[in-house]
């Protein structure tokens, strides 16, 4: 019996679309979005919101464009930000032609929720005309009336077949530079819905469990029903949808793909929850750590254990690693073997300046272009 290796994902094979520059689908690295919840109008306080986003490590956000004064400052937000932008449209064909003469670099409109077939040619041509993909955005919350007559509740044949009902609005068109969604709150009906998709299309997935909530409640949601979906192999594109700032969509997602070994940015963190036998204040150090490392975006791995039981085997994993000792003296691994101590009031500088000398290591590494002798290429390969 042949037996799937543990950590493999075979990812569910999809067409290829650029939002942007940015490659979706296909063998491109799954991409990380969020959306400001900024007034557009307000170019400066959207463009302020863009650049946070971008420095979390965003590779495109999307704004919404709900009127002319939106759209009007678009050309302005695209303009002063560096990640693509993508236009979010509801109802007003007009607005997505404005959104692509602005630069948009994605649409993401229901094609059928937009008016007569001229009015989609336009958009489409709009689209074709300046170089803009788009996003067709089923949601469980606004399906058809008639889907919703026919099935009688939200359910997973209704989003598919809404989702393929406006495909082929677009593919009537002769466009075919699109990708799907169709999320909803529930994650047993996003997942669902999500499944029956990729079995009968091979365009790019963007997944998301719509309004999950708060930054814990939406988190964990978010990642329990992102996670199912990612670990199967499906989804090209991802947005976990917080009641919070949205930076904390950017940090959740790339912990999602990090936890999956499918996306890697910045230092992984794998501590103890402490006990009664932590040789040093674990969750103070830990809290530190996160906040006076934030600005590595290198891949790299750092345990931070309290005390010997795991230390030394959870150290021989990850590029540096910290065990608490006795007397004031912990154990400093590098590259998963005992090198020096640290006493407690030195520990979190010195492992900050451990941790920026390792990432400089393997930045340098990877300029030239090998990578062979990183302690983290190994742990996660």
């Amino acid at each position: 019996m042949s037996i799937r290796p543990y950590r493999e994902i075979i990812r569910r094979k999809s067409r290829q679309i650029f939002v942007g520059d940015v490659p979706v689908g296909g063998d491109a690295p799954i991409t990380v979005q969020s959306m400001t919840n900024t007034l557009t109008s307000d170019a400066k306080a959207t463009i302020g919101q863009i650049h946070a986003l971008e420095e979390a490590g965003a590779d495109m956000v999307r704004v919404s464009c709900p009127d002319e004064a939106s759209t009007a400052a678009l050309k302005e937000i695209v303009r002063e930000t560096s990640v693509p932008i993508i236009a979010d449209i509801h109802f007003h064909y007009k607005r997505g032609i404005e959104a692509a003469e602005a630069g948009a670099a994605c649409l993401r409109i229901n094609p059928g929720n937009i008016g007569s077939a001229d009015r989609v040619r336009d958009v489409v041509k709009a689209a074709v005309d300046h170089n803009c993909s788009m996003r067709i955005g089923v949601n469980a919350g606004s399906l058809e009336r008639e889907l919703l007559e026919k099935y009688g509740e939200p359910c997973p044949e209704a989003m598919v077949e809404s989702a393929m009902n406006h495909a082929r609005i677009l593919e009537d068109n002769d466009f075919f530079n699109f990708k799907i969604s169709v999320k909803a709150s529930d994650v047993f009906l996003s997942v669902a819905a999500y499944q029956g998709l990729a079995e009968v299309c091979d365009y790019p997935l963007h997944l998301g469990i719509t309004e999950a909530g708060g930054l814990s409640s939406g988190t964990v949601k978010s990642s329990i029903g992102l996670g199912m979906l990612l670990w199967s192999g499906i989804g090209d594109t991802i947005r976990v949808s917080l009641s919070a700032d949205p930076v904390e969509e950017i940090k959740a997602g790339y912990e999602i793909l990090k936890s999956l070994g499918l996306r890697r940015r910045g230092v992984t963190i794998i501590s103890c929850p402490s006990c009664a036998r932590q040789a040093f204040p674990v969750i103070k150090t830990v809290e530190l750590l996160e906040e006076r490392l934030a600005h590595i975006h290198t891949p790299l791995t750092l345990s931070i254990i309290g005390c010997v039981v795991n230390g030394p085997g959870e150290a021989r994993e990850t590029d540096i690693g910290l065990t608490g000792g006795g007397k004031d003296n912990h154990m400093v691994y590098l590259s998963g073997v005992t090198d020096h101590k640290v006493a407690t009031g030195d520990m979190v500088d010195h492992i900050v300046e451990l941790v920026e000398a390792k990432a400089a290591e393997l930045e340098a590494l990877n300029d030239s272009g090998d990578m062979t002798e990183s302690h983290t290429a190994k742990r996660i390969a």
